[in-house]
C-alpha cells in the first residue's frame, strides 16, 4: 500500500486571508488574539483540504517565515531584539520588519537581513551566527500547533527544518565557522524531538535540502555527526530533501541513519534507481512525484508505468508526495471563474496536485480501473495541451533562430557611452533616485479593481492613473530627486503588468504565492510563444517626461525575471522561452528611445534566483541570462543610459556575470546586509556605475541622513564616488507615503551633505 502524504501546504489561505490579517494587526486594527484566531482557522482549513492525505504536516504554517519560526524554536535571537519589552510576537515581528506593532521610534530595531529560498522567489529571514551563539528550546508553537492538529482527528507529522540546513542558511556575523556552532545546535534539536515524541508524534519530517547543494567534507560530516546524534530519538525522522539531485550526497543521504528519505523525483528522477539500490531495506522512500514548483497537471499515466514496478519492489515503504512544499504554488484552482478554459484545463494548483496525489496512490494500491475515469479526463487534457496551435508561433520561432551577437553589443564601450551620458543628463554627483514604484495606495488599487470589474471606462481610468503619476512627479520635484519615474500608478505587478500585454500569457484572478511575509505575488501562467503585439509602456512614461524637465526614466521589468517569476511553460527549454521574451523587451526598449526617453531601467531582481543550485551548472545558465538581457538592452545609442537593478539576493558570487551585462548603472540591495554585498568590490573592479541600496523599503523604519552617509562612506571605499548613485533597495509600492516622503528627504540630504564633503 503505498502511503501519502505532503511536505507543506500554502499558508496565506485561497483568498489571502493570512495577509489581510497581518496586515490589520501591523497597523494597529486588530489585536494579537484575532490574529491568532485567523491562524488556527487557516490551519484548521489546510488540514480538511489534506484529509485524503495518509500524512498532513503540522508547522508549516507560519505568520512571515518558517527559518525565523526555527530560529524562535531554537531560542536564537539577535541580541538587539533579547532584551526588549513585549510579547514573543513582539519580538518575532522587530526580526521580521524592523519593529512590533506598539514600538516607537526608539524601539525600531535593524530588520534581519532577507534572501531567496534555494532558487525560489520565497524570501526567508537569515540566520545570524557568532562564536557566542546560544541556542535554548523554545517548543511551544510546534507543540501547539501539534496538538491543535491531532484534536481535530489529523494525522500529523511535524515539520522542522534540519540542523545542518539550519546552519547553512545562516550568516556568520564575526567571521566564526557556523560549523563549530553544531554541538550546541544538536542537543536542542534532541530535546525537541523528544517533546514531539511526548506530545503524541510518531513521524517527523526533518528538512535538509542542503543535501542537494554541492557540500564540502566538513558539511557532508556535519551531516553524518548530526543524525547519528539524532538516531536515538524516540520518533521516526523522514529526512527531506527538494529542489535537485542528490549527486555527491547521495550515498550519505540514503546511509543516513533514519527511518526514511524524501527525494524531488521531479528534478532528480534519474537518481532513483540508484536510491532504491542504495536505501537499506528497512528504510521508507518517499518520492516527490508532483511537482510542487509548476502549475501543470502532472501525466498521471506515465507517472503510474514508472510507479508500478517501484510500487512491486517497495510495498508500504514507499510513500508519495509533491516534489517539495506545496507553498510555491496558489491554493485551489476551483476559484477560478475567468481563467481561460481550455488552458485551465491544463493546470493545477494545490488542492488539485493533492487530488493528483490521490489518484496515483488509489490506483496504485487498486488498479487503474479503480481511477479510470480520472485518468482517462488527465490524458484527454494532455493531448489538448500537446495540439493546441495557440501554444506554438512558427513567427517567434524563426525569429529566435536568427538571434546572433552582434544584438547583445553595445555601439561603444561603457567609458565612451558615459561621457556622452554625462553631458547629456548633467547630474550632480551621488544622483539621486528611486527603484521605479511608488505607494500603491487605496484609492489606485479600488480604481484598478473599479476597472477590472468594467464599472471604470477606459478613459476614465488612464485619466485617474494619470492624475496619480502627476502627483509621483510633483512629489520628486518638491523632494529634491535628480532622475525622476512616474511611479507605475497604471501596474499590477512588475511581472504580470508586462504579461498582461504580451501574447503567450493567461492570468489567474486568484493565483497567489507568498514571497514574504504579507507580500503575495500572483505570477503570469506563461502557456505558448511570446510575441508583443504593441507598446506596453511608452505613452505613460511620454506623459510623465511631459511634465517636468528633469530626467524621467522608462521602466521595464527584464526577460530573465519575467521568465522566473512566471509559471512558465514545461514543454521547451528555458533558455528558448527567455530568448522570446528578450526580442519583446528589445521592442519596447527602442520604442522608449525613440519617445525620447534617455535613461531605460530594466529590471533583473530574479537573474540570481535561476542559478543553479550546483555551482558547477551556472555557467551555463548565467550564460544564456545574460545574453537574454543584452538582447533586451543593447540595441539604444550610446546617449541612452541602461540601468537594471537587483534585490535580495547574494551576488559577490556573480559579480563577472553581472559586469557582463554592461549595464551603464545597476541598483543593489545593500541596507540590509550593512553594505555587505559591496565587499566583492575590494577584489573586484567593477567597470561601470552602481547605486547601493541606502532604504530598506521592506521594514517601515525611515533611515535617517546620518545612517545613509555612513552606508554610503561604505560604499565610497570600494566605489569612485563619481560613479555612485542614491537609491532605495527595491521599488516602494507596498510603503505608504508617510513613510516615503522622510525617507527620501533624508536620502537627498544625504547626497548633499556628501556631495559638500568631497
Amino acid at each position: 500500500m503505498a502511503i501519502t502524504h505532503n511536505l507543506g501546504f500554502p499558508r496565506i489561505g485561497a483568498k489571502r486571508e493570512l495577509k489581510f490579517a497581518l496586515e490589520a494587526y501591523w497597523k494597529g486594527q486588530t489585536k494579537e488574539a484575532e490574529l491568532q484566531q485567523t491562524g488556527a482557522e487557516l490551519r484548521q482549513l489546510h488540514w480538511q483540504q489534506q484529509s485524503g492525505l495518509n500524512w498532513a504536516p503540522v508547522g508549516d504554517f507560519s505568520f512571515y517565515d518558517q527559518v525565523l519560526d526555527t530560529s524562535f524554536t531554537l531560542g536564537h535571537l539577535p541580541e538587539r531584539v533579547s532584551n526588549l519589552a513585549g510579547t514573543e510576537l513582539d519580538n518575532y515581528f522587530r526580526v521580521a520588519r524592523g519593529r512590533a506593532v506598539n514600538d516607537s521610534a526608539c524601539q525600531c530595531v535593524h530588520a534581519g537581513e532577507m534572501t531567496k529560498w534555494f532558487d525560489t522567489n520565497y524570501h526567508y529571514i537569515v540566520p545570524e551566527f557568532t562564536q557566542d551563539t546560544e541556542f535554548t528550546l523554545n517548543p511551544a508553537r510546534l507543540i501547539r500547533q501539534l496538538q491543535e492538529a491531532k484534536s481535530q482527528g489529523v494525522n500529523a507529522k511535524p515539520v522542522i527544518i534540519g540542523p545542518v540546513t539550519y546552519l547553512w542558511l545562516g550568516k556568520s556575523k564575526d567571521g566564526c565557522d557556523r560549523l563549530q556552532l553544531l554541538d550546541k545546535l544538536l542537543p536542542v534539536y534532541q530535546a525537541l524531538l523528544q517533546q514531539l515524541a511526548d506530545a503524541g508524534a510518531e513521524w517527523v519530517q526533518i528538512d535538509e535540502p542542503a543535501l542537494v547543494t554541492e557540500l564540502d567534507r566538513n558539511w557532508q560530516h556535519a551531516v553524518n555527526v548530526a543524525y547519528h546524534q539524532l538516531k536515538a530519538a524516540p520518533v521516526k525522522l523522514l529526512v527531506a530533501t527538494y529542489f535537485d539531485e542528490l549527486r555527491d550526497n547521495l550515498k550519505l543521504a540514503c546511509e543516513l541513519p533514519v527511518a526514511g528519505l524524501h527525494i524531488d523525483a521531479v528534478r532528480a528522477r534519474t537518481e532513483v534507481v540508484r536510491v532504491i539500490d542504495w536505501l537499506p531495506s528497512h528504510k521508507v522512500l518517499s518520492l516527490g512525484i508532483i511537482d510542487g514548483r509548476n502549475i501543470w497537471k502532472s501525466d498521471l499515466t506515465e507517472l503510474l508505468s514508472w510507479l508500478e514496478p517501484i510500487s512491486q519492489k517497495l510495498g508500504e515503504r514507499l510513500w508519495l508526495a509533491p516534489s517539495c512544499s506545496l507553498l510555491h504554488v496558489p491554493v485551489d484552482l476551483t476559484a477560478e471563474q475567468n481563467l481561460d478554459s481550455e488552458i485551465k484545463n491544463w493546470l493545477a494548483f494545490a488542492q488539485q496536485k493533492i487530488d493528483e496525489l490521490s489518484t496515483l496512490a488509489t490506483a496504485l494500491n487498486e488498479g487503474r480501473a479503480s481511477v479510470a475515469e480520472k485518468l482517462a479526463q488527465n490524458r484527454d487534457a494532455l493531448a489538448g495541451r500537446r495540439a493546441s496551435d495557440r501554444v506554438h508561433n512558427p513567427t517567434v520561432q524563426e525569429s529566435v533562430a536568427k538571434i546572433t551577437p552582434a544584438l547583445g553589443k553595445r555601439a561603444s564601450s561603457y567609458s565612451k557611452r558615459t561621457a556622452k551620458q554625462r553631458q547629456q543628463l548633467a547630474l550632480p554627483r551621488y544622483p539621486t533616485t528611486t527603484i521605479g514604484s511608488f505607494p500603491q495606495t487605496p484609492q489606485i488599487r479600488k480604481d484598478r479593481l473599479a476597472f477590472k470589474q468594467g464599472e471604470l471606462k477606459l478613459d476614465e481610468y488612464q485619466n485617474r492613473m494619470r492624475t496619480e503619476i502627476e502627483y509621483s512627479v510633483r512629489e520628486q520635484e518638491a523632494l529634491g530627486l535628480d532622475v525622476l519615474v512616474h511611479g507605475e500608478a497604471e501596474r499590477n505587478d512588475m511581472v504580470e503588468y508586462f504579461g498582461e500585454q504580451l501574447e503567450g500569457y493567461v492570468f489567474s484572478q486568484f493565483g497567489w504565492v507568498q514571497s514574504y511575509g504579507s507580500r503575495c505575488v500572483k505570477p503570469p501562467i506563461l502557456f505558448g510563444d511570446i510575441t508583443r503585439p504593441h507598446t506596453m509602456t511608452v505613452e505613460w512614461i511620454r506623459y510623465a517626461q511631459s511634465l517636468t524637465d528633469k530626467p524621467m526614466k522608462g521602466m521595464l521589468t527584464g526577460p530573465v525575471t519575467i521568465l522566473n517569476w512566471s509559471f512558465v511553460r514545461d514543454d521547451q527549454p528555458r533558455s528558448e522561452t527567455c530568448k522570446q521574451l528578450a526580442l519583446a523587451i528589445r521592442k519596447e526598449v527602442l520604442d522608449l528611445q525613440a519617445a525620447g526617453v534617455n535613461i531605460i531601467q530594466i529590471d533583473e531582481a530574479a537573474l540570481r534566483e535561476g542559478l543553479p543550485l550546483r555551482q558547477s551548472q551556472w555557467q551555463e545558465y548565467l550564460t544564456w541570462a545574460v545574453e537574454c538581457f543584452r538582447i533586451s538592452a543593447n540595441g539604444v545609442k550610446d546617449e541612452t543610459q541602461i540601468h537594471t537593478h537587483m534585490c535580495y539576493s547574494e551576488f559577490n558570487d556573480i559579480i563577472d556575470a553581472i559586469a557582463h551585462m554592461d549595464a551603464d548603472v545597476i541598483t543593489i540591495e545593500t541596507s540590509r546586509s550593512d553594505m555587505e554585498l559591496l565587499d566583492v568590490f575590494d577584489s573586484f573592479k567593477y567597470p561601470n556605475e552602481i547605486g547601493p541600496g541606502v532604504y530598506d523599503i521592506h521594514s517601515p523604519n525611515i533611515p535617517s541622513e546620518e545612517h545613509i552617509v555612513n552606508l554610503m562612506g561604505k560604499a565610497r571605499e570600494r566605489i569612485p564616488a563619481e560613479r555612485l548613485w542614491i537609491n532605495p533597495d527595491c521599488g516602494l509600492k507596498t510603503r505608504q507615503w508617510d513613510e516615503v516622503r522622510p525617507a527620501l528627504q533624508n536620502m537627498v540630504s544625504a547626497a548633499k551633505s556628501l556631495r559638500n564633503s568631497a
